[in-house]
């Protein structure tokens, strides 16, 4: 499943959702997305962003085969996506996730993730942070 907004077409292989008000930031797009989640049998999501051009199929992988409610990815011990969630957290991420902070505030604090090293399959590189 792929969120949509300011953009929107077909993506092959994916479920389209879109996401009416994408201009209110990240956060409504991660709250379209779970609660359109909300009403399928899925367990766990996998959340990430569109612009990480480095990010594998096996660092997702290592990321989905977690057990742990809440796994995220490190790069060399820096937090990063994709980060799973499992469906005991969608409500309080939906009820948490505002503007561009996405679940960022839900994750503040939180001595219960599982952090997952992809650093040796996949590149952290964001598109909006790289400087050329």
């Amino acid at each position: 499943m792929v969120v949509l907004g300011a953009w929107i077409d077909e993506v092959p292989g994916a479920i389209p959702v879109v996401n009416a008000n994408w201009q209110e930031g990240m956060g409504s797009s991660l709250r379209t997305g779970l609660e359109y989640l909300l009403n399928t049998p899925a367990t766990n999501a996998l959340i990430t962003l569109v612009d990480l051009p480095g990010l594998t199929a096996l660092g997702c992988a290592r990321i989905v085969s977690s057990s742990a409610g809440v796994a995220a990815a490190t790069f060399q011990g820096e937090r990063g996506h994709p980060v799973k969630f499992s469906r005991e957290h969608w409500a309080d991420i939906i009820d948490s996730a505002h503007g561009d902070q996405g679940a960022r505030a839900y994750l503040l604090g939180r001595d219960d993730i599982e952090l997952i090293e992809i650093a040796d399959v996949a590149s952290g590189d964001d598109l909006d942070f790289k400087i050329e």
